[in-house]
């Protein structure tokens, strides 16, 4: 047996395990200015998510929406207010994702604006030190100060490593979620200057599209596992944005040059094939932007893959 079947192998054992999954939406539309991620969750569940996972040997539950405040009531009292909204929503998502974390099952938290992994990651990593796949166009890696827009859907990476306002630092509990070490971001191609600067200073592991480019995704994806080797469980944030426009064209801020379908897909199996992800986001699906829903669709395809769905 040579060393290119030990995966499949591994895959095989996996997906005879019957997982729970649970489906916790969040309509979170505060942490931009671009009405409709809002509507996010319920385009991905009108695409079939629940009954195309229950097809991939899962019992799958949706323990429907958090609550979350609506964004005109936020924005006429200015960005101090909206922040304290946007972190009452994300305690609101921690408090209802630690509940599936508790239970050991495999958690799905549909978005809204990528906002809401400042809960998820926070529940997902309370218990023992946990590894992070952030596939996105952005690095969402600014805080208040650095950032040019002051869209707080650009912030949430630097408040889960303690870094930025304190309301969104201290989600769920106290201070930093997760260490530089525990992060890797996959097809970044679009940095504020301030931005890029500070993840330069960072140290975290970022592949950018040339790296997938000249790389290719397999090996970026291999390469991203063993970066995150020394940790037993993984959480994959994926922003929808992370794709080609012309394959996803539902999100607020498209950026050409993205992934294309394959390298999406492939990035999922890789990711499912490794048996350590706990827990994914999808985020910044805009069905006002989409065509046909076929962002939303796109997701539910992605999610498939990294919970088993393959060719053969």
């Amino acid at each position: 047996m040579d060393g290119t079947q030990l995966p499949i192998i591994a895959r095989c054992e996996i997906l005879m395990t019957t997982r729970t999954i649970r489906i916790i939406g969040a309509p979170m539309d505060l942490g931009q200015n671009r009405r409709g991620v809002d509507m996010g969750p319920s385009a991905m569940r009108y695409s079939g998510l629940q009954g195309r996972l229950a097809q991939l040997n899962c019992d799958v539950y949706d323990m429907g929406n958090v609550q979350v405040p609506n964004p005109e009531e936020e924005v006429a009292e200015g960005q101090t207010r909206r922040l304290k909204a946007v972190a009452a929503a994300c305690q609101a998502i921690y408090d209802k994702a630690s509940g599936c974390v508790a239970q050991g099952d495999f958690g799905i938290y549909l978005g809204g604006d990528h906002t809401i992994s400042i809960g998820t990651i926070a529940a997902a990593a309370q218990s023992q030190p946990l590894g992070v796949l952030w596939v996105d166009a952005h690095a969402d890696f600014n805080t208040v100060e650095s950032s040019t827009s002051g869209n707080i859907h650009g912030m949430p990476l630097a408040a889960l490593i303690g870094d930025g306002a304190d309301e969104l630092v201290n989600v769920g509990y106290p201070g930093a979620k997760l260490q530089t070490s525990e992060i890797v971001l996959v097809g970044i191609r679009d940095l504020d200057a301030h931005e890029r600067q500070r993840l330069l200073q960072s140290g975290i592991r970022v592949y950018t599209m040339r790296h997938v480019d000249e790389l290719g995704m397999a090996t970026v994806a291999r390469h991203a596992l063993d970066r995150l080797r020394h940790l037993p469980r993984l959480h994959v944030s994926l922003d929808m944005d992370s794709l080609e426009p012309d394959e996803a064209p539902g999100v607020g801020t498209p950026v050409p040059g993205g992934l294309t379908y394959r390298e999406a897909h492939l990035l999922m199996e890789i990711l499912g094939d490794s048996g350590r992800v706990q827990s994914l986001d999808i985020v910044e699906v805009n069905p006002i932007l989409d065509n046909g829903n076929r962002t939303a669709e796109l997701a539910v395809g992605l999610a498939a893959s990294l919970l088993g769905q393959r060719i053969l």
